[in-house]
Order: C-alpha cells, then sequence, then structure tokens
C-alpha cells in the first residue's frame, strides 16, 4: 500500500481507503460479523483511513467501527459525517446546537473523544454560504470535539465555494472515469489551498466493475434498487447518475481497453489515482475478497498514457453529454 498526505491534516493517509456505507444501509444486508470481517481485511492490506457517516444505518456503520477501532493496535483514521439525519434537511438546520449533537452522537458511537476529521454530509447549497456554520466548526476544533473538518459535496461548484473557508481540511467528491469534471479546475484549485480530495463513488456503485449486467437483480433495501431515479436522495449517488442503458455501453468500451492484468475495479481505481491531487479513493465493498482486490490497486503499475487518453475519448463520447454539468 502507498500513502498520501491529506490536505492540511497532515495525515498520511493509505492511498485506497475504506468507505463504510454498506456496512450501515442502503446496499443489502450485511450482519456485524461480516463488516467487521471486511475491516478487518481493509486494515491486515494496509488501510488506515475509514470513511462512515452518522446516517448510514442511523449509527449502526459507525457502532461496528467503534467495536472494530477496540479490536485493533494500529493508529487508524475515521472521518464521519454529520447533516443528514436532520429532518427536514435544510440549511437552517446546520446549526450550532445541531452540530454540537451530531458531533457527540458520533463521538459517542465511535468510542473516540476527539474526531478526526468531521464532514458536513452534502448539505444543502446555502450552507455554503453562511460563515457562521463554519465558525461552529471551528469551534468545535477548539472544544477538542474533533481535530479538523471539511465538506462532502455534490457539485463542482460547492466545493469551490468551500475553498473560500480557512478551516477547510479536505472535500469529498464523486470522481471516477464517468465523472471526470473535478479535474478539471477543482482539484488545482484544491492544492493550491492544501486541500485534501477524498474520492467517493470510484465504481459508480459497482457499474464499473463490469460485474453488473441488465439481469442484475438488487435487494429491495439497495439503493442501487430504489434510487435510480433519485427518489430518496440525489441521483448522482447511485451509478454517478448515467442511466443504465449508458452506462453498459461505456462499460464495454472500457473493457476493450483494460490492461492486461487488471480487474475491471483496479483499473477504475488506477484511473483516480493516476490523478496526484487526489488523496484517498474510499471504495466499499461487503465480502473481504473485494477489499484485497481493491487495496491491491495502490501497488499496481501506472497506466500507460495510450490508455489514459482513450478513457478520456469513451468519456467524451459516451458519457459527457449525459453526466458533466449536472454536478
Amino acid at each position: 500500500m502507498r500513502y498520501r498526505i491529506l490536505g492540511s491534516t497532515g495525515y498520511t493517509v493509505s492511498e485506497v481507503g475504506y468507505g463504510s456505507w454498506s456496512l450501515g444501509a442502503d446496499w443489502g444486508d450485511v450482519s456485524q460479523t461480516q463488516a467487521l470481517a471486511v475491516l478487518h481485511a481493509a486494515v491486515d492490506s494496509g488501510v488506515n483511513f475509514i470513511d462512515t457517516a452518522d446516517v448510514y444505518g442511523d449509527g449502526k456503520s459507525e457502532k461496528i467501527i467503534g467495536i472494530f477501532l477496540k479490536q485493533r493496535k494500529e493508529h487508524i483514521y475515521v472521518t464521519t459525517k454529520a447533516g443528514r439525519r436532520l429532518n427536514p434537511h435544510e440549511a437552517d438546520g446546520y446549526t450550532k446546537k445541531n452540530l454540537i449533537l451530531f458531533v457527540d452522537r458520533s463521538r459517542k458511537n465511535l468510542g473516540l473523544n476527539t474526531l478526526d476529521l468531521l464532514q458536513l454530509h452534502c448539505p444543502p447549497t446555502p450552507v455554503y454560504y453562511r460563515p457562521e456554520v463554519f465558525e461552529a466548526l471551528d469551534d468545535l476544533i477548539k472544544k477538542k470535539k474533533i481535530r479538523h473538518y471539511g465538506v462532502s459535496v455534490e457539485k463542482v461548484e460547492e466545493g469551490i465555494k468551500a475553498l473560500e473557508y480557512p478551516g477547510i481540511s479536505t472535500i469529498q467528491i464523486v470522481f471516477n472515469m464517468f465523472r471526470q469534471r473535478p479535474s478539471e479546475h477543482l482539484f488545482a484549485l484544491a492544492k493550491q489551498k492544501n486541500v485534501g480530495i477524498i474520492v467517493r463513488v470510484p465504481l459508480a456503485s459497482g457499474l464499473l466493475t463490469g460485474a453488473i449486467s441488465k439481469n442484475t437483480q438488487f435487494p429491495e433495501n439497495d439503493h442501487r434498487n430504489y434510487n435510480r431515479e433519485g427518489q430518496k436522495f440525489d441521483v448522482g449517488e447511485t451509478f454517478s447518475g448515467i442511466p443504465l442503458s449508458s452506462g453498459f455501453k461505456a462499460v464495454e468500451q472500457l473493457k476493450a481497453i483494460q490492461p492486461k492484468g487488471y480487474t475491471m475495479a483496479q483499473f477504475a481505481l488506477k484511473w483516480i489515482l493516476m490523478h496526484k491531487d487526489v488523496s484517498t479513493v474510499i471504495p466499499g465493498g461487503k465480502r473481504p475478497e473485494q477489499i484485497f482486490g481493491n487495496t491491491k490497486t495502490s501497488d499496481m503499475k501506472n497506466l500507460s498514457p495510450r490508455v489514459i487518453h482513450a478513457v478520456k475519448k469513451i468519456y467524451e463520447s459516451s458519457v459527457k453529454p449525459l453526466v458533466h454539468q449536472r454536478w
């Protein structure tokens, strides 16, 4: 496993981290035993950065990670997210009082006195225009409830706006072969500000693994079943917002240029890691073998310029018109 610096946090984190959404909810059922096996597989593979959120199973993911942390001696950086528990999820709910309540609950769930990194969880766009929200986060650092904070964003524009706040240490965003816009301007701006980039949805909800077909059936409690049109949350979180029929065609094109020795998942992850402004990528996974395959990517050889160019051509011809300006 190779490691990179996570922005102004100064943390040295694994290039491939782990995103624990699937351990809490929205990806079918996962038992605690299964979840712990996955987490152990990740750390055994060199992962030292785990991403979670207070709404993943209403705290289930956080609590499992809290149990796991007591089973390991290594220092593992854990970042959680807050804000989506608001109902309704509106900008007015991002108050200092609510943020304190959310953070204290996450600290208890994780069994941590101080959170390594807190991220606002894809807040409504008006939140980025409210300095008092970020002042409240600064106060949480002063109170030693959190060490650093960042934002998880839906849109590139939100990430650019967030960079105006000097306390921002990280930006988390969807970035993959089907969602390439963040690399146009956001990454360079973040680098100038020494802000780390955390990449989520790197495999487009499994679409970029090449293992999903039109005949694949998803459980009722899997967002790939119930959120394909954005019924529950932003559609960009499910298959990266690309219509499945178009996604399948683009995946077949990518398979035609898949480098020898790479699985499709490894190809997709390595493509992300070829962007040096990315601090860490956080694929999920519900089985240890998925984790082992994903984490192996860090030590695999770089993609050739020819392959990188071919990916860009496929994106521009088959995907860009469908997604580029939406996020």
